[in-house]
């Protein structure tokens, strides 16, 4: 019989000062996120695991929220704790870590944001405490499927990785891939690999990309998750053979979009991204296969309530097909129209 796990996956985790403020319980300093993940809530809860980018960092209520803006150079994110908490009930199991902006609190607010998902019970991978953290892969066994999942970024703004401690951060370096896939490939039946590449608001994944993809599909990757265009773009199904001869499907999403964002630089395209859903089965014989590929296209919508400005995290489909009253006539139309876009670029053939 075969064993069988569902995987949901999502792009970049983005909170703009705005979105921070919009969280704030009234005359308190406490936060919740809750409501802006409700209306996907049951859809990463039903997964059996969960994947996101976490792009902000949990560097403690000593330092700002949000420092710069997109229209001024690199911003710099912190979030307060109560996000972490709020992701774990959304029903998120792993966070990768490295991206652009993991070192945005310097080293410090790096390793207070990894013991922040700790205290959450949320796995994470791709920044580390310490060498031996970081020499340790993260492979999670779910319903007797063994999963492992490799994250890298092509840098760090203008943030230096400390010259003492290289290995604080992954940095996007093909041969070191290589050897980690080499290296983990033989412990798992399903090797994940999160890259934080490509160009930004470009819809369409580079040359480059493309050739870097295939060759670490052939190295041993099953699936690659990429992040940090913050935009939508192709997911793909590639069959490679295998080293023993077989075709093997294998998937890449080249960018999942941004889960939550405010609009980035008047781009509204910002404010959409993907849950993307698949299961791997694994039969007697210990050969896996990835199946049931779906993308949910989602939208960071930003709203009026109480006179408050609020943000929540929409299923396109759902709501064009039952809009509440947050969503006006003039807010459907423009919601049709990024439905179309969303589901021209990844590809209608998941949706």
């Amino acid at each position: 019989m075969n064993r069988r796990a569902t995987i949901a996956a999502v792009g970049d985790i983005l909170m703009w000062r705005e979105q921070v403020e919009s969280a704030k319980i009234l005359g308190t300093q406490s936060y919740s996120f809750a409501e802006m993940f409700a209306p996907v809530t049951p859809l990463l809860q039903r997964a059996d695991l969960t994947i996101g980018n976490l792009e902000t960092t949990f560097s403690g209520r000593t330092q700002p929220y949000q420092i710069g803006s997109a229209r001024t150079g690199y911003p710099r994110f912190n979030c307060p704790d109560e996000l972490a908490r709020d992701l774990r009930q959304a029903g998120f199991d792993v966070l990768t870590t490295v991206n652009n902006h993991c070192l945005d609190g310097g080293p410090q607010g790096l390793l207070r944001t990894l013991d922040v998902l700790d205290q959450h019970q949320i796995a994470h991978t791709g920044t580390y405490r310490t060498a031996e953290e970081a020499s340790t892969f993260l492979i999670r066994e779910v319903n007797g499927i063994r999963i492992g999942i490799l994250a890298y970024t092509y840098g760090t703004n203008k943030q230096q990785v400390p010259v003492e401690s290289p290995w604080i951060v992954n940095l996007l370096d093909p041969s070191v891939i290589e050897q980690d896939l080499s290296r983990l490939r033989p412990e798992v039946d399903l090797l994940i690999l999160c890259l934080h590449f490509g160009v930004e608001f470009r819809f369409t994944p580079t040359q480059r990309q493309r050739i870097l993809a295939q060759n670490l599909l052939e190295r041993g990757a099953d699936v690659i998750l990429g992040a940090h265009p913050h935009v939508l773009q192709p997911v793909v199904t590639p069959i490679i053979t295998t080293a023993d001869g077989r075709k093997k499907r294998t998937l890449v999403a080249y960018s999942l979009g941004n889960f939550t964002s405010e609009k980035m630089l008047s781009f509204d395209q910002s404010q959409c991204g993907a849950i993307l859903q698949f299961a791997v089965e694994k039969d007697p014989q210990g050969q896996t296969s990835l199946t049931d590929i779906r993308i949910v296209p989602t939208y960071s919508q930003r709203y009026f309530s109480g006179g408050r400005a609020k943000f929540r995290v929409m299923p396109m489909r759902a709501y064009l097909r039952r809009p509440d009253k947050h969503l006006a006539l003039r807010g459907r139309r423009r919601l049709q129209q990024l439905w179309n876009r969303a589901t021209q670029v990844i590809g209608r053939r998941f949706v």
